[in-house]
């Protein structure tokens, strides 16, 4: 049997495979591979996430006009998913890892500094299935969907998202997770 470290340990492995490439080359940042990094933290009644990223701007303008126009990037994220009612058990404490890659589309100001708001989804990966409280997840794969807001300057990106993650009902039950998360990214 599979131990929960040993996944978690695997996803980690295969997220570090990922990411080693840009992050071994010091010429990809800030040279089209990766143009930021972030931290988040997720809360909702049931666990906390804590999440590490890497985002790619895709360097593209459309609808532009007044000052403003839609674009977007691409994000590949690590995440430590702390539950504190496992399988509906108050205080029985599990932690699930989740690797995932999301498509997102930003609003921005063209010097894209200022306010935006932006719309992703993505596909993820989990090291065991979800359960709390009463909601399960019964896949591994896993949709993620976000919307947010935030505000960047020169070398930071601050953000607050709404997060929700399904399996779009491939397989029941598909009860949801949702997140409140909080963003700060540098960018290179």
């Amino acid at each position: 049997m599979i131990t929960t470290k040993k996944k978690i340990g695997a996803l980690a492995a295969c997220c570090a495979a990922l990411f080693a490439p840009f992050a071994s080359a010091q010429s990809t940042v800030g040279n089209g591979y990766i143009d930021s990094a972030s931290f988040e933290v997720g809360t909702n009644p049931q666990q906390r996430m804590y999440r590490i990223a890497v985002q790619s701007d895709w360097d593209k303008r459309w609808f532009a006009g007044n000052g403003r126009h839609l674009s977007g990037y691409w994000e590949g994220n690590l995440a430590l998913w702390r539950l504190n009612s496992y399988e509906n058990v108050r205080g029985q404490n599990k932690n699930i890892g989740v690797i995932g890659f999301t498509p997102v589309f930003r609003y921005q100001n063209d010097n894209k500094l200022g306010l935006y708001g932006e719309i992703g989804i993505g596909v993820n990966l989990f090291s065991t299935l979800y359960k709390n409280e009463d909601k399960e997840l019964s896949t591994a794969f896993q949709f993620g969907d976000h919307i947010g807001i935030g505000y960047t300057t020169q070398k930071w990106d601050f953000g607050l998202k709404y997060q929700h993650y399904s399996n779009a009902s491939i397989k029941s039950p598909n009860a949801g997770a949702n997140w409140f998360i909080a963003k700060a990214a540098y960018r290179f």
